[in-house]
């Protein structure tokens, strides 16, 4: 007789299934990475750190999340691979051990109008279908209470063939969206201002027109002169109401003038296609600035700015409406779904509570779900999209995180720390690429990129605990445990700029002087009215001096892969027109995208053959081998290079180069100057754009932003990005703005900046409607003495008094 239990006296082997503990990346050569090879513990937080451009992103991103992805999007038939984003392998010897990866980056949501918070995270959906099924009168399917779907009615007959004939139907078809037909549900209606258009004391032949390129010496003075709707030589301001409706509205129309036959416009359509239709970023800067000083937005009369439908907004559940949901604090709207109670539709109140209180969790609760998506922060869209994560089931995944830190203030760092932590404990990987020492000191494993940034970065300087980290000897083990202190005298204000009455979102009526010829930093929880009293307030008004507002925000650079730090800055001009001079030939010669471009490649340096589902193949150009440039335009020196070789220095060489000799460019050497002035003198001049990190295209516009003519200067979380030493460098540079006479701003949340400041002002106490109040003005050390905001409580604790 057989039992079936037994008594081992020795443990069982392990399983081989429990053997895969580790991701295993060898010989890693993405981007600047040089062979890199690690062993990464799961079901541990490891944390990537290094200053900024060392490898973390490539080696996190491009390598581990990339291969992961690619892998996932194999298993689709190719039909469905089709319609997904193609991805190459990355350049790795071995990747072992791989799950699947959760990427939550720092990419800004898209700034389409039509984007909110609600649609972005699905909560807008699951509203949709409450209200449709709860709210009175009943008005129709969700797609009444969508502000993205218009009503649309059509009728009419169709034929249907039917054995040996036709027959035809007469059919009725209708939708009944919730779009606001006025403003299409955007919220907001655009208008034109025509003082910007013209000066309507003075005729078309002395220049009445204020448009730019609109000159009367060219074509459209031709126009204007002979289309004979009007008189170029009558003041606008006594043109008929003919007259003018032909200057500014009519339709397209065949004129002939001096026997060529043109088409005569109206101003209004001519400058919508022209202008008005194209992104407002991609102008010119002298005709953006005309098309925001031309363009008027208000909020559309018939909505409310509620993009919704009067239908739509009738309908109600206990007298709230879609639009009123939507509109509030998503914390108030949290406890609003909680009072419902109705059976049919618990499983859909279940899900949008989850949602909610994870908006809450996440420290987003002053959100609402009507904000644009558009007009989130960084940080703010990282969160966002940890929404959808933070209730998973799942376990074994990987999660890989980009500075989820990004925009919190130190005291919300602590609830984020405890969300990594609880996705760790749930049995998942999770990566985060991290400069706060407040992560770092709670991972299980630190990876530690460098020694330095670009050719000098790319290989793995430590790998282990926080404690061996603390005594590596690395970049980031020495600058761990840095503390600024704070400043023993603090520079006396040249004047102030006075805010009076700022009630922009959250913003309580506030009233403050804004000291000028100091370093102010502003500060405050996230969500407590920053960046709408800076961004609000401060941008209209002038400096001091009568200068402008220089403002630096954090939104993204625009640019492809033919973009470069030379031609973003503007420095590759006059290193053009230098080049020409010195060889009597054309400027256009020395460029990549114009005529210099090698024709094999069209100056790409790369051919691309594309493989449709499958991840296109970059191949080096064998003619130009990769330098962009025709042969030809190679045998053109200055300074004893060639074009492409001095594409290739690095900022501190070019620095040197363009310094003097043969090849003193000044105005290149200023360029140059400032780049090496914000950290990044070892970046290559000619490096396409699509390969810089974060923090390094931070600092490319930073230091783009320092030529403009400006008395104040407003920055935005400068430190995003930005390694503990190269807060120092960054330091400096705005004690350099400061002493040479400028005004510095500065939207902050990193203790060291807060304790480098003149004069702080903390806002709170705290975020969405218990912010938009002043709680401090004053010096550093005053607000550490009083410790009587949060801000105060956390900068004591940091310098340690």
């Amino acid at each position: 007789m057989s039992t079936a239990t037994r008594t081992d006296t020795q443990s069982p082997a392990p399983h081989i299934a429990d053997s895969h503990d580790l991701i295993r990346v060898h010989g890693a050569r993405v981007n600047n990475l040089k062979d890199v090879s690690i062993e990464i513990p799961k079901r541990r937080l490891t944390v990537f750190t290094g200053v900024s451009g060392s490898g973390k992103s490539s080696l996190v991103f491009g390598t581990i999340a990339a291969e992961s992805q690619r892998l996932i999007n194999e298993t689709y038939s190719a039909f469905v691979q089709g319609f997904m984003p193609t991805l190459g392998r990355p350049e790795v010897d071995v990747l072992d051990g791989l799950t699947t990866a959760i990427i939550v980056d720092q990419q800004r949501m898209g700034a389409d109008p039509r984007s909110t918070v609600g649609t972005a995270t699905d909560a807008n959906a699951m509203l949709r279908i409450l209200f449709s099924r709860l709210a009175e009168p009943h008005i129709g399917s969700p797609k009444a209470f969508a502000f993205n779907v218009p009503s649309v009615r059509a009728s009419g007959a169709i034929t249907i063939d039917r054995g040996a004939g036709s027959k035809a139907v007469k059919k009725t078809f209708s939708v009944t969206g919730g779009m606001c037909p006025r403003c299409e549900g955007r919220g907001t209606v655009s208008d034109i201002d025509l003082t910007q258009l013209y000066d309507d004391g003075k005729s078309l032949n002395e220049g009445a027109l204020t448009i730019p390129g609109y000159s009367m010496d060219g074509w459209y003075g031709r126009i204007f002169g002979g289309c004979g709707f009007f008189d170029p030589d009558k003041p606008i301001r006594k043109f008929t109401k003919k007259e003018l409706h032909d200057l500014l509205h009519k339709e397209p129309t065949k004129i002939k003038v001096e026997g060529i036959n043109l088409t005569y416009e109206g101003l209004i359509p001519k400058i919508q296609k022209s202008m008005l239709s194209k992104d407002i970023d991609a102008l010119q800067p002298h005709i953006r600035a005309f098309v925001e000083r031309a363009m008027t937005f208000t909020t559309c009369p018939e909505c409310d700015g509620t993009r919704l439908s009067e239908a739509a907004r009738s309908s109600r559940i206990g007298g709230i409406s879609i639009a009123d949901a939507c509109a509030m604090q998503i914390s108030d709207l949290a406890a609003w779904v909680r009072g419902l109670d109705e059976p049919s539709v618990a499983p859909l109140l279940a899900t949008l509570r989850q949602t909610l209180d994870s908006f809450v969790e996440i420290g987003l609760g002053y959100l609402s779900l009507d904000r644009p998506s558009g007009t989130l922060s960084g940080g703010e869209a990282q969160r966002v999209k940890m929404i959808r994560h933070l209730g998973s089931s799942l376990t074994d995944t990987t999660y890989v995180f980009d500075e989820p830190t990004t925009g919190l203030h130190p005291h919300d760092i602590q609830r984020m720390n405890n969300l990594l932590l609880r996705l760790r404990d749930k049995g998942n990987t999770v990566l985060v690429v991290e400069h706060k020492p407040e992560t770092i000191s709670i991972a299980d494993h630190v990876v530690d990129l460098g020694p330095g940034a670009g050719a000098a970065g790319g290989t793995v300087c430590f790998e282990g605990t926080v404690e061996g980290l603390r005594s590596g000897g690395t970049v980031t083990g020495r600058h761990f445990d840095d503390r600024a202190s704070l400043k023993e005298t603090v520079r006396t204000p040249t004047g102030a700029l006075e805010i009076r009455g700022a009630d922009s979102h959250n913003l309580r009526d506030v009233d403050v002087d804004v000291p000028l010829g100091v370093l102010v930093v502003v500060t405050g929880v996230a969500g407590s009215g920053k960046s709408s009293l800076v961004h609000g307030s401060l941008r209209q008004k002038p400096g001091a001096d009568g200068e402008g507002v220089v403002s630096i925000d954090q939104g993204a650079i625009r640019g492809s892969r033919r973009s470069n730090p030379a031609t973003y800055t503007g420095l590759l001009d006059p290193i053009r027109k230098a080049f020409a001079k010195a060889n009597g030939v054309k400027p256009a010669l020395f460029s990549a995208n114009s005529e210099g471009a090698c024709p094999s490649c069209n100056g790409a340096g790369v051919l691309y053959t594309d493989l449709a589902m499958m991840a296109g193949v970059a191949t080096t150009c064998e003619e130009c081998e990769g330098k962009r440039f025709q042969a030809a335009v190679l045998d053109y020196h200055l300074g004893g290079r060639d074009i492409s070789e001095v594409l290739a220095m690095s900022v501190t060489e070019a620095e040197e180069f363009f310094a003097e000799g043969e090849a003193k460019i000044p105005a290149a050497h200023k360029i140059l100057t400032r780049l090496a002035d914000v950290g990044l003198g070892y970046l290559t001049i000619g490096q396409p754009l699509t390969t810089l990190s974060g923090g390094e295209r931070q600092r490319l516009k930073l230091a783009t932003h320092m030529a403009e003519k400006g008395g104040v200067y407003v920055l935005d979380e400068p430190t995003t990005g930005l390694h503990l030493a190269d807060v120092e460098q960054l330091l400096g540079l705005l004690d350099r703005l400061v002493d040479s006479g400028k005004s510095v701003i500065v939207v902050e949340h990193h203790q060291a900046v807060m304790a480098h400041a003149d004069w702080i002002i903390d806002l709170g106490p705290g975020a969405g409607h218990d912010g938009g109040r002043i709680v401090f003005e004053g010096t550093p050390s005053d607000l550490v003495a009083a410790r009587s905001t949060l801000t105060g409580e956390h900068l004591a604790a940091y310098v340690g008094t």
